[in-house]
């Protein structure tokens, strides 16, 4: 049996805001198909959230998911083919990453940021808006002092 070798990729995943407003569901998605690919996560965080130079399936804007993975090389193709069949992603990206450090991969990570984000996220879908306020009463008029 032969053992299959494994590199360091950082995986940039684009979701559409509509997708992200649960964060937490989408990241738990995109953790998933690291699970199914054998990839060990070893950073992710929210990198952006911004305007696309042109719309992607209908959507001007986007968020930015960074992760960092440990793979083993003859599973990237099924990842990228998982991320491609998924309807919750909008576009992904995997390159090498041999410009980093496990080390620099690791100080990158800023998960805990993107929970406190998801729940943010969906406090605030959850949360019915607070009716306006009613507007001030006028002044009651002074009586008019009568005149003997």
């Amino acid at each position: 049996m032969s053992e299959q070798r494994t590199g360091f990729y950082e995986v940039m995943v684009m979701l559409s805001t509509a997708v992200a407003s649960d964060l937490a569901g989408a990241v738990a998605h995109i953790n998933e198909i690291f699970q199914r690919g054998h990839a060990e996560v070893v950073a992710m965080r929210k990198w952006d959230e911004r305007r696309l130079a042109y719309e992607i399936r209908g959507q001007k804007r986007a968020v930015y998911i960074l992760a960092y993975i440990k793979a083993p090389k003859g599973q990237l193709a099924h990842i990228e083919r998982d991320f491609r069949l998924s309807e919750k992603i909008m576009r992904a990206m995997i390159l090498a990453a041999e410009h980093m450090t496990e080390d620099q991969m690791r100080a990158a990570d800023a998960r805990k940021e993107l929970e406190v984000e998801a729940k943010l996220r969906a406090e605030r879908a959850v949360a019915p808006e607070s009716p306006a306020p009613a507007p001030a009463p006028a002044p009651a008029a002074e009586p008019a002092a009568e005149n003997a």
